[in-house]
C-alpha cells in the first residue's frame, strides 16, 4: 500500500475518491468540502440529506460526483458528536479505507495538525486494509482495489515522516499479530509459533532461543509441563532478545501462548472450543510488540518470552487434584485443568524475574471472568505498582485501546489456600480475574509488574469500530507506546 502525506487540495490530487469527515449535525460546515466548488458542495449536502446521512459515528455515504474530471467519488464519513481531533483522525482513517471497494486511489481530507493525529490516521487507514484470506481459494470475496492513499493536511506537519514511519511499523506489527491469532491450530502449533518467532528475530537481527521439553525439565518448569502433558505437541518456551547498545533500562514482555485449549480433562463444551485457537493472543501481542519495538529502534533492552503449549485430553493429561512444584519452588494443587494459562505463566514469570528487569508486562487471554466484568472490548489491567498502572493507562490512551484497572484485592487471596499444598491455582469463581492475577503475583516477587487480561478484545465474533472479526492484535500499540514512554524517561 502506497501511503503519503500531501498538502495538495483534493480537487487537484488526481484520485478516484475523496473521503471527508463530518461531525454529527455539521454537514454544511465540513472542512473537507471547502475545496470543492460551491455547486458541488450544495449538491453533496442535498444528496446526503436525501439519504439520511447526519454525520453519526459509523455512518458512511458514497456519492458519484457529477462530471468527468477527477475525483469521481466523494465519501462522507460520520465522526459523531464533538469528536476529539485524535479520535476523529482515527475514525476517519479507518472508515474511509474500509468503505472503499471499486477505487484504487483515495484522498483522505484530515483535520490533522499534529504528528500524533497524523500517525493515528495513518495507522487506522493501514489497518483498515487488513484481510485474513490465507486459506481462501476460488470462493474468496472480492478484494479491495485500493493501492494508494493520500493523507491530505492543510499545512506541513514537521514530524510527518516520523509519524508515517511509526504508523507503518505499528500497523504491520498489529497485522502480524492478527495473522497469528487467525491461523488454524493444526498449522500454528507451539513448534510453528517458535519457528515464526525465530524467523522474525533473524529478519530483525535479534537473538532468539527456544527451550523444548527436555530443557523445560532442566528449568524445573513443572507447571508449564503439566499443562502440555495431554498433547502430542511439545511445549516451547520462546525467548527473543532486543538489546541495543547503551540501553539503560530492561523490559520483559511475557505472553501466554496456548495454541489450542480444549480445557484438558475439565473439557470445554464444543461451542466454547471452536475459537480456542485464539488462546495464544497474548503471545501474538508480545511478539508483535517486540517486532515493532525493534523496527523503531527504541533505546531499551527488551525481552519477549512466550510459553507455548496445547491443553488437551490425552492419556497423560494432568488431573484435578494433582500437585506440581513450580519453578519457584512453591507447590500448587490443580483444581480446574481449564485454568491452564496461569500455570504456564507462573513458571515463565519466575524465569523472567531472574533477568532482573525494570518492569515485566504480561499479556494473556486469561479469564472468562474478565469478559463478564468488562465485556468484549476492554482489557483488565492489574499492577503491583500504582505508578506503573497509571503509565500503562496513559499509553493505552495514546494508542486508542481500552484498558480498565482492576484491583489486586488481597482479601481474596485466602481462596487460593490449599489444604495440602502451598496454594491452589484457582478459587471459588467469584472475582475470577482478580484471583487469577493474585495467583500470578505469587511468582513475580518484588519485580515491578503489569498484568493485562486481554480475553475479551483479543478475538472478536464480529467487527467493532476499527477492530476486525477474529484476531485483533489488541495490545500491540499500547505495549509499544509504553516502552516508548520509558525510553523518553531515560533522556
Amino acid at each position: 500500500m502506497q501511503l503519503k502525506v500531501v498538502t495538495t487540495k483534493p480537487t487537484k490530487s488526481n484520485v478516484d475518491m475523496v473521503a471527508v469527515g463530518v461531525a454529527e449535525g455539521k454537514l454544511t460546515k465540513a472542512a473537507g468540502l471547502t475545496s470543492f466548488a460551491k455547486g458541488i458542495r450544495e449538491w453533496a449536502v442535498a444528496r446526503a440529506k436525501e439519504q439520511g446521512f447526519e454525520g453519526k459515528r459509523g455512518q458512511t455515504l458514497e456519492l458519484a460526483l457529477p462530471g468527468s474530471s477527477s475525483p469521481h467519488w466523494l465519501l462522507l464519513v460520520g465522526l459523531g458528536k464533538g469528536p476529539h481531533p485524535v479520535a476523529a483522525c482515527r475514525e476517519l482513517g479507518f472508515r474511509a479505507v474500509s468503505a472503499v471497494r471499486r477505487q484504487s486511489t483515495l484522498y483522505i481530507a484530515l483535520p490533522a495538525t499534529t504528528g500524533q493525529e497524523l500517525q493515528v490516521a495513518a495507522t487506522s487507514a493501514l489497518l483498515g486494509t487488513y484481510r485474513y484470506d490465507a486459506y481462501r481459494t476460488a470462493s474468496a470475496p472480492r478484494k479491495s482495489k485500493l493501492r494508494s492513499i493520500q493523507l491530505g493536511v492543510i499545512a506541513e506537519i514537521p514530524d510527518s515522516k516520523q509519524a508515517i514511519h511509526r504508523a507503518t511499523v505499528i500497523a504491520d506489527a498489529t497485522a502480524k499479530a492478527r495473522d497469528l491469532v487467525n491461523m488454524p491450530p493444526n498449522d500454528l502449533t507451539p513448534t510453528a509459533l517458535a519457528e515464526t518467532a525465530k524467523s522474525w528475530a533473524k529478519e530483525l537481527g535479534l537473538t532468539c532461543k527456544v527451550l523444548g521439553k527436555a530443557q523445560l525439565q532442566k528449568e524445573r518448569m513443572e507447571l508449564f509441563l503439566a499443562v502440555s502433558r495431554g498433547s502430542a505437541q511439545a511445549p516451547q518456551l520462546i525467548h527473543t532478545v532486543y538489546a541495543p547498545k547503551g540501553a539503560k533500562k530492561k523490559v520483559v514482555l511475557v505472553g501466554k501462548g496456548l495454541t489450542f485449549d480444549a480445557g484438558g480433562l475439565c473439557i470445554k463444551p464444543a461451542k466454547s472450543m471452536v475459537d480456542m485457537k485464539c488462546d495464544m493472543g497474548g503471545a501474538a501481542t508480545t511478539l508483535g510488540a517486540m517486532h515493532a519495538i525493534a523496527q523503531l529502534g527504541l533505546p531499551i533492552e527488551v525481552h519477549a518470552i512466550v510459553g507455548a503449549a496445547e491443553n488437551m485430553t490425552g492419556a497423560s493429561a494432568y488431573r484435578p487434584g494433582d500437585v506440581f512444584k513450580a519453578r519457584s519452588g512453591k507447590t500448587v494443587e490443580i483444581i480446574n485443568t481449564d485454568a491452564e494459562g496461569r500455570l504456564v505463566l507462573a513458571d515463565v514469570l519466575d524465569y523472567a524475574c531472574e533477568l532482573k528487569p525494570d518492569v515485566i508486562v504480561d499479556h494473556a487471554t486469561l479469564t472468562g471472568a474478565c469478559m463478564v466484568a468488562l465485556g468484549h472490548h476492554t482489557a483488565g489491567l492489574f499492577s503491583n505498582r500504582s505508578e506503573l498502572a497509571e503509565q500503562y493507562k496513559e499509553a493505552a490512551c495514546l494508542a486508542g485501546e481500552s484498558f480498565w484497572q482492576l484491583p489486586l484485592d488481597r482479601d481474596l487471596r485466602k481462596v487460593l489456600d490449599s489444604p495440602i499444598a502451598d496454594l491452589k491455582h484457582c478459587g471459588d469463581g467469584y472475582g475470577g480475574s482478580i484471583t487469577a492475577a493474585l495467583f500470578l503475583e505469587e511468582f513475580v516477587g518484588q519485580c515491578p509488574w503489569v498484568h493485562n487480561d486481554i480475553a475479551g478484545p483479543a478475538f472478536l465474533d464480529s467487527a467493532h469500530k476499527d477492530q476486525p472479526k477474529g484476531g485483533t492484535g489488541f495490545g500491540v500499540a499500547t505495549a509499544v507506546a509504553f516502552v516508548e514512554q520509558l525510553a523518553s524517561q531515560e533522556v
